[in-house]
Parts: structure tokens; sequence; C-alpha cells
């Protein structure tokens, strides 16, 4: 869209850019700023316009965007071309994804470069480093806490080795995640520094204040994240003598948004990780971007607006990267991180499916699927250019955020539904084989969120102990039985290291100071390769766990029915045991897979001429793509074994 005032802006902007940047060739520059100028003026303008040193501010947006470009590496801008051919490159059912911490699994970044072989053994072709930033040793909150954005931990590696690695990946045709902490920097990074030594510039990078007064108002409507060990969203700095917005950890300051310098510093940050090979860029804690007095200070329009205008700049200077969005908020705030366009995401492509992870996780604690299908109705529709990050696990906690209106639809009571399934996890519950822990808890509301490995969770270490066959296969099922519905569901499945051999909570972090306060240090394991191989020998746990998922994500890549064109629809098979959908291929009609999963410890029917005479599936000889076998039938009955999944095709389609 052609507009006068905006283009006429630009035209001087670019009279005003440095020599150097002028005499470059730009092209491909230049036309994909002509393209996206008018949105990035108009959401700059909304945000900024009000400042006198608005224009100052747009020239050094744009001089940004453009030194960037001209560093980014020319193999990395053909790809970008690439994926600009084919945009929904992404959407594909070929890409499965691995989280992981460098020092957990593999030491430093030279030995996951040495691990790659086994990520691709098992099927991963895209990977997220956890965070790897330099941060204070002590008062890191697992990487969270950033000192340096432009540099790495050397316990983890160096720059140079974050590049080979990048490199080797791209080789093999994998995809390198990396996170930047877009909402507050540690209060030992340069910004807190220059601030604390009177800097008024620094100052106004945070939310400082010289009394209590704003604090005041700011809490009275501000939840607390930490409520057990970080009480509050403000914390006094003795040394700057002022009262400092620490939403999450006292060491952590938030960054102030208001402050055109501050959204320009972290775009540079952005696009400096994307010159280092990162194909996708986690940006944590999105929701608490804008502060509001009177709000919770999350998920204002202003966090939207400031997603909106990081996303079109980056399309400008690195079109190929993508953007996840790291916002653990209600089921009806998760679809709005994609944007609003109709089609297009504007936001973030990749959002965490926080509500289907959490609604899993009660399923298995209930045996059943009431809420699990009440809560996916719920789920709003999101946009066709965007896609779900689905996981079982991840590095943090795990949250109950069910919308209360779908506990009540499910027959449940919200506060006593969220107790039970605390106690059911923490194994406070007579029957529960669970061993997680409480995290978060809040004496003043009664919440509680869980800690603990998806092995552990499941029973598989109480199991072992015991030495019980039976309930050992059970806990391996489960685990089978989770990862297919993140990899049938629709969107990236995401596994978490450690979760492919079943590994048990690890409490040896109480033997360490800095993390013996935070129990989610648990599920944060140091990798046991001498365990690992195990999976090599026929029988053993761990074989049998990689061995399945190994299996299942061959038979996903191989099933264009997975890929994400928001083609699934929820099935009433009248059973609350089992959870089913459909998934078909839009561009291939025939190509449909009914996807059913029991989550009894009880063999459970499913009728399939109920849901042929629905029209939703045409049922003749099936087979199960997972294990290539014909699933047992009474009459038009199919019947599911206890925490067993298919996904089913009928052979006279082919």
């Amino acid at each position: 869209m052609y507009e006068q005032v905006s283009h006429s802006l630009l035209n001087h902007i670019l009279d005003e850019l440095k020599p150097d940047i002028r005499r470059r060739d730009l092209r491909h520059f230049y036309t994909r700023l002509g393209a996206n100028f008018y949105a990035i003026y108009s959401l700059f303008h909304h945000l900024y316009g009000k400042r006198e040193d608005f224009q100052p501010q747009m020239v050094r947006l744009v001089e940004v965007m453009a030194s960037r470009y001209i560093e980014r590496p020319a193999e990395i801008k053909r790809l970008d071309i690439e994926r600009e051919g084919d945009h929904d490159w992404f959407l594909s059912q070929e890409w499965v994804a691995m989280a992981l911490y460098v020092d957990g699994f593999a030491g430093n970044l030279k030995g996951v470069q040495q691990h790659l072989p086994y990520l691709q053994e098992l099927g991963v072709n895209m990977v997220h480093i956890m965070p790897i930033l330099q941060c204070p040793k002590g008062a890191s909150d697992g990487g969270y806490a950033v000192s340096n954005f432009r540099d790495i931990d050397e316990r983890v590696g160096s720059l140079t080795d974050l590049e080979e690695l990048a490199q080797s990946m791209r080789k093999r045709e994998m995809l390198l995640t990396l996170d930047v902490v877009v909402n507050h920097t540690s209060n030992e990074h340069a910004w807190a520094q220059q601030a604390r030594a009177g800097e008024r510039r620094f100052q106004d990078y945070y939310y400082t204040f010289d009394t209590r007064d704003v604090p005041d108002m700011f809490e009275e409507t501000m939840p607390e994240i930490f409520p057990e060990t970080s009480p509050g969203n403000f914390t006094f700095d003795e040394t700057m003598q002022r009262w400092v917005m620490t939403v999450f950890n006292s060491y952590q300051w938030d960054l102030n948004y208001s402050n055109p310098a501050v959204f320009i510093e972290m775009l540079d940050i952005i696009l400096f990780w994307a010159n280092k090979g990162a194909d996708i860029l986690r940006l944590d804690a999105v929701a608490f971007l804008w502060k509001k007095i009177g709000t919770t200070c999350q998920n204002e329009r202003e966090a939207h607006l400031i997603l909106q205008l990081l996303k079109d700049c980056s399309q400008v200077t690195a079109p190929g990267v993508l953007f996840i969005a790291e916002a653990i908020v209600a089921p009806v705030e998760i679809t709005k991180y994609f944007g609003e366009d109709a089609v297009i995401a504007k936001e973030c492509e990749i959002a965490y499916n926080a509500t289907f992870m959490a609604l899993l996780w009660e399923s298995v604690a209930t045996k059943s699927a009431k809420l699990l299908d009440q809560g996916i109705s719920s789920l709003p529709d999101k946009l066709d250019r965007a896609t779900w990050l689905n996981y079982v696990r991840c590095h943090d906690d795990i949250g109950l955020g069910f919308d209360d209106a779908d506990i009540v639809r499910a027959g449940y009571h919200p506060l006593a539904h969220r107790r039970f399934l605390v106690n059911w996890f923490t194994g406070a519950f007579d029957s529960s084989p669970a061993r997680g822990q409480p995290f978060g808890v809040n004496e003043k509301t009664g919440d509680a969120r869980i800690s603990g490995s998806l092995a552990s969770l499941v029973g598989l270490e109480t199991a072992l102990e015991r030495n019980d066959d039976l309930a050992i296969q059970h806990s391996i099922d489960l685990i089978l039985l989770l990862h297919s519905m993140i990899m049938s569901f629709g969107g990236l499945p995401l596994l978490y290291y450690g979760d492919e051999v079943g590994t048990l909570n690890d409490c040896t972090f109480m033997q360490d100071e800095s993390k013996a306060k935070d129990n989610r240090w648990m599920h944060r394991p140091v990798i046991d390769w001498e365990r690992a191989e195990q999976r090599k020998r026929h029988g053993t746990v761990e074989a049998r766990i990689f061995g399945g998922l190994q299996r299942m994500i061959a038979v996903r890549k191989s099933t264009t029915a997975f890929a994400d064109y928001n083609d699934r629809v929820l099935l009433d098979t009248r059973n609350p045991h089992l959870f089913a959908f459909m998934r078909t291929n839009p561009f291939v009609n025939t190509d449909r897979v009914l996807v059913v999963g029991n989550f009894d410890s009880s063999p459970q029917a499913l009728t399939l001429s109920d849901l042929s005479n629905r029209g939703n599936f045409e049922y003749g000889q099936l087979r199960d793509l997972y294990s290539g076998e014909a699933p047992k039938q009474f009459n038009d009955e199919l019947v599911v074994p206890p925490y067993r999944f298919y996904w089913l095709t009928d052979q006279r389609m082919y």
C-alpha cells in the first residue's frame, strides 16, 4: 500500500542513512523495506509518535535493519529467498523438534554437534537450544536472567562454536532455535549497571521509581509469578536508591518498551542472533511486554503491537526466520499471539500449545478425555499460516491453566479439581504412582503448579522401584500415548531431552545452593550417555521408549495428513475414556487418518458405525499406521487396549 506521509519519511530516512550503508547493493532489502514500511511506520508511530525524538528514532530503526542485512551471511540470505518462495514450509509434517539444555545434553556446544547423529537417529530435525547467553552464576533463572545479550556463557562454548553448530545443522537440513529474553535483563547487565550509576538514559530502559507510590498502584492488580521465592513485582535497589519493576525474580529487571530505544536495542539483538544462524527465535515472556496501571500487565494491546513491529522489521532483514511466542496464558489469549490477520501470522508464526499440554496431563490423572475434549473444543481457531508447538514436557513446570468454565462443563469443580490434580502428580493421592513435586505454591490463593520428569510423572519411577512389569509397560505405553497426541494433533511436536529414554527425576539439584529452592531442576537432567546406549539393547526400557518414538516420528514424516493446514476435526466417541479426531490432507481428500487414544487402564470400545453414520469416516479394513497391524474389531466396534493409541486408515482408500 502506498501512503504519502510514510513514504515521504522513508525517502528522507534513506537520505539520512550512513554513507557506508547507502553505498551497498541492498536490492532485496529495499524491496522488502518498501513493501513493509507503511506497516512499520504506522506501528512505530502508534507506539512512539508523540515523542519529540520520533524521527531520529525512525532513522536509527532503519539503520539497524540495514546494517544487520549487510552483515547477514550469503548462505543464509539464499535460505531467506528460498523460504519466501515456499512460505508454508514450516507447516509440513516433516518437522520434529527437541528442546535441550546444552550442558545437560552434551556438556557444551561442541558436544551437541557431536551428538547430532543421535538426534537424527531418533528423527529430530529441529533443535531448540535452551538459553546459552551470559548470565550471573547463582542468579540466572535457568538462563533467563541475561547479563550480555551478544555473547555466550563460556561454560558452554563460544560464538564460533555456535556458528559451527548452525552450519553443521544446515548441512544436515536441521533447524536451530535459540532464545531471546525480550521482557527483562539481569540486574548485572551493562544497561542496569549504568542505570545504577545514575545515568538517566539507562534508568529509562527500565521501570524505576524513587518512591513506592506508583509501584503500589501497579501492585493492586498485578499477580505474583513466583510468590514463594520472589513475592511482589518491585525490588528496591540500594545502589540506585530506586524501586525497580521485577515481575519474575528480584534480579530480573523488566524492560520499558514505552521507550523506543529499548525496542530498537531488542530488535538489533534479535537480528544479531538471526545472523548467527538461528532459523527460529523463541521470544521469552512476550505476554509481559507492556505495563499499564490498573491491569495485570499481561496481554496488553501494545504488547501485541510490539510483536507485530518486531515481525515486520525482521521480515525486511531476515524473512526466513520464524518467531515462537512463549506466552503461557489463558486459552482465549494464546491464539492472539499469532496476530490478527485473517491468514498470515503477523506476530509469531509459532506458539506454545500450553492448553493442550495441560489437558493431556489432566487426562492422565483422571483417565478420562472429558475435559480434554471440552478444552480443545473451546480453543479459538488459529490462523492458516501459523502453527502450534505441541509438547508433553519442557524445562518449566506444568501449569493447570484450563478455563474454569470448561472444567464445570466437564462436570468438575474448578478449585477441587485443580487440587486433585496437584495431589495426583505429587503422589499425595493414595493410588497415584506419580513422583512430582508442587511448584509455585501460592498460600493466598491455593494455586500450585507441578514439577517432575515425564517418566516419573507417569509412574515409571515407581514401577521400576517395585519391579512391576505390568506397571512398567503401562508407563511406557502412557509415554508413547502422550507423544502420539502431539505428533498427530497438528503443529510442530516438541520433545524434551531425556524423555526419549525415560529419564527419571534428578534430585541432585538439592546439592547446589543456587538451585535448591527451585525444584524445576529435577526435570532438567544431565544425560547419562551410558544409559542412553541401552536404547540399542532389545527389551530394555530405553529401547522400548526410544524405538517407539523413532517409529512414530518416521510414520509422522511420511503421513501428509499430519501437516498443519487447520484440518483437524474432533470426534464424539461417546466413550469418556477415548480422545479421537480426524486429520485430512486438504490437497488429497482420500489421505485421512483417524487418531484414537485410550487414557484408561482398561480396554475401551469405539463404535465405528457412529463415526461413519455422521459422515466422518468410511471404514472397511482398518490399518494402524504406527504398528502396521489391523486392530481388533468386534462387528463394528474397535477395541483400544489400555493406554494405547491408533493412527487408523481405511485400506480401501489406497
